[in-house]
């Protein structure tokens, strides 16, 4: 793991009370968003699939001008952000380290780490894997699930068997690849849509409908107009970026579901320790499979469990006000 100090931002065009800042780390080039003041304490923001640092549009501003450093990268294979080439790289130990060098490259110890989706699991990991340097950890639509007690490729097919599963479906390189990247305007405007509050329930009977042939892109269903909270050029934002450089790079993470199930044997049995808080939308599919109870015992010291009302996948998208309202609060506790 390797650090450089941080080259000299811009003024973002996405989130304007932010600046755009890149950083060499861990071998690639890390870019992010950073507002606050910079001897405020740490908080890093991490995305999931298919996200970008955008995705904290909400909370950068609110969290900076409650005096904290923020900073919220386009984490590996997304936006700005390097993309390499090979699956291996980007597995937990690759993706918890651009976390540790970025710690480095901004000069500072420890940071509060939050983790929605795909960033979840990263946070989690982290603060398994290096909880001297994790202040508290926020996770959010994904709680901090044990290891299997098998490879996750193989539980998920005994689970599965003949349903279509979009975890499996990305396991074949370039299959998933094609489908998301033929129209990413359709692809992103059915994926965040598809998983708000209104339309849960709807996407989730077609994501475990039998597999017939049809792709991912094909079963989200397409929204008759965009929810409130997703004006058309935050959408278009999203766009342009997976316009760019496709979604290789989120489906890669999938790619490395076995991989890191054998890289954290040693954090088989390693509890998450520090402050913690878990924030969901009510009505998120996810929670379905993986409930929040699932931490009880493994996360020791979970100051609460947030459920926000009419809120699905996005939540800190969708509800901004209520999720920013409970990070504020657990912060300041800290």
């Amino acid at each position: 793991m390797s650090a450089a100090t941080t080259a000299g931002g811009e003024p973002s065009t996405e989130v304007p009370s932010a600046t755009r800042r890149q950083v060499a780390v861990n071998g690639i080039e890390l870019s992010y968003l950073e507002a606050g003041p910079t001897d405020g304490p740490l908080v890093v923001l991490c995305h999931g699939f298919p996200e970008l640092a955008f995705s904290w549009r909400h909370q950068i501003p609110a969290l900076a001008t409650a005096g904290y450093h923020v900073v919220a990268p386009d984490q590996r294979g997304y936006g700005r952000t390097t993309q390499p080439a090979a699956i291996e790289d980007y597995d937990i130990v690759h993706l918890t380290d651009d976390l540790l060098g970025l710690l480095d490259a901004l000069g500072e110890e420890r940071a509060v780490f939050v983790g929605h989706d795909w960033g979840g699991p990263v946070v989690w990991t982290l603060a398994q894997r290096a909880p001297a340097r994790v202040r508290a950890v926020v996770g959010m639509s994904v709680p901090f699930v044990p290891r299997a007690p098998m490879p996750p490729i193989t539980l998920l097919k005994q689970l599965f068997g003949d349903i279509f599963f979009y975890m499996l479906y990305f396991q074949t390189p370039g299959v998933a690849d094609a489908d998301l990247s033929r129209d990413p305007a359709t692809m992103m405007r059915r994926m965040l849509a598809g998983l708000s509050f209104d339309t849960t329930a709807i996407q989730q009977s077609d994501m475990l409908a039998p597999n017939d042939g049809r792709g991912f892109v094909e079963r989200l269903p397409e929204p008759a107009t965009l929810p409130a909270w997703l004006p058309a050029e935050d959408l278009a934002q999203y766009v342009r970026e997976f316009s760019r450089t496709g979604f290789t790079g989120g489906l890669n993470w999938y790619r490395n579901l076995d991989r890191n199930w054998t890289l954290t044997e040693d954090l088989a049995a390693t509890t998450v320790d520090m402050p913690a808080l878990f924030i969901a939308g009510a009505g998120d599919a996810v929670l379905n499979m993986t409930p929040p109870s699932i931490m009880d015992g493994w996360v020791t010291d979970l100051r609460a469990t947030v459920l926000v009302p009419e809120a699905g996948h996005w939540v800190q998208q969708e509800k901004p006000e209520p999720v920013n309202e409970a990070l504020l609060q657990f912060l300041h506790s800290l």
